[in-house]
């Protein structure tokens, strides 16, 4: 599950109140981090890049059946942050 405090920051960038949507946002968060760990970002610079998350986060909650794709601005963003790590 997603912690609090990276779902507090992703639900505000998304322009999200209330807790209707925590467990569907907390599982794209999961599958966002996830991904940017196994490209090769270190914890400490995910917990640093909420804003990162949250793109990652919209990409997938506005999916189109079938065609689900993170943006290229995601790709560019997690490639440099695997450097700062």
């Amino acid at each position: 599950m997603a912690d609090t405090t990276l779902l507090a920051k992703v639900k505000s960038a998304l322009g999200v109140s209330g807790t209707y949507t925590d467990d569907a946002i907390s599982v794209y968060i999961d599958e966002v981090v996830d991904y940017m760990r196994g490209a090769g970002v270190s914890p400490a610079v995910i917990n640093a890049s909420a804003g990162v998350v949250a793109r990652g986060v919209s990409d997938l909650w506005d999916n189109d059946a079938g065609n689900t794709k993170f943006s290229p601005y995601f790709h560019e963003r997690v490639s440099q942050l695997v450097l700062r790590s």
